[in-house]
């Protein structure tokens, strides 16, 4: 024996009790393979050689110590006594796929490559299908992915379903980023088994990176449809993909299908238009609230679609610049006629909401629109919600009116009947930008303290940025005079006095030239010169921001809405795909990328099948 192997054995022979150093076997498995483990941990394999060499051939290859001792051998390069280990496992254990496949481990560490695929093929051959998964994991655990996908198909052969181990192999295959298969493997696996759907949704939700990936499913699932159409599963990937990319469009014909196919009466289609609506596809909504207020007329959902339908499309007469009277007069006798039809009952109060928001904010006919509230408040057995957002437009009304005491009224008493709950939070909003617009900016920031915690994201985001707005203002300014006069313009806009207000904030950067608030201002002007159509003047003003050196926080917000500008409106798709560029290259942290990406993609034509 070595010198210092002498002085390892003496040292662990003092470890253990008497009885332990007369019968190896009694320790050896237990506290032994625990300490051996410790040994390895540590990279002092000589000792775990050492604890493990004594003791019978049972015991080496027992579960607790072979992968200990093994490990160890290889890690000193004694392969001769690896291999002769590893074939005593094999031997011994022949049920223990995992063994065969350390024997190959062995061939391939000590350089023997051609003995380790020899040694990796004989295990698939004799393989079970109880030896599959832990076969499939020893690979793995090995880093030999090739070996680990080889193990899973010959489990699927011996299983003769060609959908066996699907889940394990789309996990494989989405750690690989193998993006062919993995996308082969999802798509057999729905076709067989739709109750999987969810499962390869969320496989593909983190597979799915590249564009490049989200075509390469789509082109598929197109084909699918069109050769399988009595394969559901298959247009329900694609509904649901279409959805992913926000190409409503083409998920509008899915949905149609499924609902025709599963007798649904327009259910999908109104789920989808809602969804488009939310992401501002205007048209695509229309399209599906339509098909389900003809196809459906006389159906469950043939009202309510009628009724989103013409929400929509107000929607959509709001967010297009500038604002066409004509079409907000025949949106109105849309409006009326589907009173006419369905009656004025607690079920069609929000349609006498929302006329009156539209005799009140575009035709300004404010008396008119205050009758409309009244009769929704008066109504009996109208729902409590719709009448207290009936309440909050009141007191919208009171505002345009310039009486704030009646607003903040009604404002406060939606708090009361409402709180903790969105209309709740909605109705405080109000109220703190009524003391915002009155410059009772201490005032407006309590209440905008509590917003901010608010579970509504939307409203949470809104309070945040006032109050943003106010506490950097005020600081230097500690009157708040640049901050009064621009309340004073915000009011004018709620007011819908785009004129006046343009206005007034060219009187503010006159008045309080380098202002901090000079960026704000300009940007505000930019919104309502668009909203006036002057696209060209919102351009110039918008550039006012884009241009300066300083690095400002709006430099992002003002760069993407030149880039919408220009696609939106003016219908330059190259000049908005090279500002949509400069948002992704200039300001990468922005919260404006992920879109302009998308649109930027868009305009290019990426996708495009």
């Amino acid at each position: 024996m070595r010198p210092h192997s002498f002085v390892i054995a003496a040292s662990l022979l003092l470890a253990f009790p008497a009885g332990a150093q007369q019968s190896p076997k009694a320790w050896a498995p237990v506290s032994g393979a625990a300490l051996a483990s410790d040994y390895a941990s540590r990279g002092e394999h000589e000792k775990v050689v050492f604890l493990f060499e004594k003791l019978s051939t049972e015991e080496q290859t027992s579960p607790a110590v072979f992968p200990v001792y093994l490990a160890s051998l290889q890690a000193l390069k004694r392969h001769k006594e690896a291999e002769k280990l590893a074939k005593k496992a094999s031997k011994l254990h022949p049920e223990d796929a995992t063994v065969g496949v350390a024997l190959g481990g062995v061939y391939a560490a000590s350089g023997n490559a051609s003995a380790a695929e020899k040694q990796w093929q004989k295990v698939l051959s004799q393989l079970t299908l109880a030896q599959v998964e832990p076969a499939a994991a020893e690979f793995s655990r090995r880093g030999l992915p090739a070996w680990v996908e080889r193990t899973y198909l010959r489990g699927r052969a011996l299983a003769r379903n060609e959908t066996e181990y699907a889940p394990q192999l789309i996990q494989f295959y989405t750690q690989g980023q193998n993006q062919p298969q993995l996308l082969a493997e999802t798509l057999r696996l729905v076709a067989q088994d739709e109750q999987k759907l969810p499962f390869v949704r969320n496989m593909l939700q983190n597979a799915l990176r590249e564009e490049k990936d989200f075509d390469a499913l789509e082109k598929l699932l197109l084909t699918a449809t069109q050769e399988h159409p009595e394969q559901m599963a298959y247009s329900e990937l694609l509904l649901w993909l279409q959805m992913q990319r926000h190409d409503f469009s083409g998920a509008l014909v899915q949905a149609r299908a499924l609902d025709r196919r599963s007798h649904q009466e327009g259910s999908r289609v109104m789920q989808l238009a809602a969804v488009a609506q939310q992401n501002k596809d205007y048209e695509s909504a229309i399209e599906g609230y339509a098909y389900v207020a003809k196809e459906y007329r006389g159906g469950p959902y043939g009202n309510a679609a009628r009724q989103r339908l013409l929400q929509a499309r107000e929607a959509q007469v709001r967010d297009t610049y500038p604002v066409d009277e004509a079409k907000v007069r025949a949106l109105v006798a849309d409006y009326e006629q589907l009173l006419t039809d369905l009656g004025r009952t607690p079920e069609t109060a929000p349609v006498l909401r929302n006329l009156a928001n539209l005799y009140a904010f575009q035709l300004n006919d404010r008396a008119k629109a205050m009758d409309l509230l009244q009769q929704v408040i008066d109504m009996p057995r109208a729902s409590d919600e719709v009448v207290d957002e009936a309440k909050v437009t009141q007191g919208d009304l009171y505002l345009l009116k310039g009486e704030p005491w009646e607003a903040t009224l009604l404002y406060s008493q939606v708090e009361k009947s409402h709180k903790d709950s969105p209309l709740g939070y909605e109705a405080k909003l109000r109220n703190a930008r009524l003391s915002y617009y009155a410059g009772d900016f201490k005032l407006a920031q309590s209440h905008l303290d509590i917003l901010k915690e608010a579970t509504t994201r939307e409203i949470a985001n809104d309070a945040m940025q006032l109050s943003l707005l106010i506490q950097d203002n005020t600081v230097e300014d500690t009157l708040g005079l640049g901050l009064r006069a621009y309340a004073a313009v915000e009011k004018l806009v709620f007011q819908n006095k785009i004129k006046e207000a343009i206005g007034g904030l060219d009187a503010l950067l006159a008045t309080f030239p380098g202002h901090a608030l000079a960026d704000d201002t300009y940007y505000l002007k930019a919104q309502l010169q668009r909203r006036t159509g002057d696209f060209a003047g919102a351009a110039a003003t918008l550039e006012r921001i884009t241009t300066n050196p300083k690095d400002d926080v709006l430099s992002d917000d003002a760069l993407f809405l030149l880039a919408r500008i220009q696609e939106e409106d003016v219908k330059d798709k190259t000049k908005a795909q090279e500002l949509y560029n400069q948002v992704i290259t200039k300001y990468p942290g922005s919260i404006y990328v992920a879109e302009a990406r998308k649109r930027f993609r868009k305009l290019r034509g990426d996708g495009v099948l």
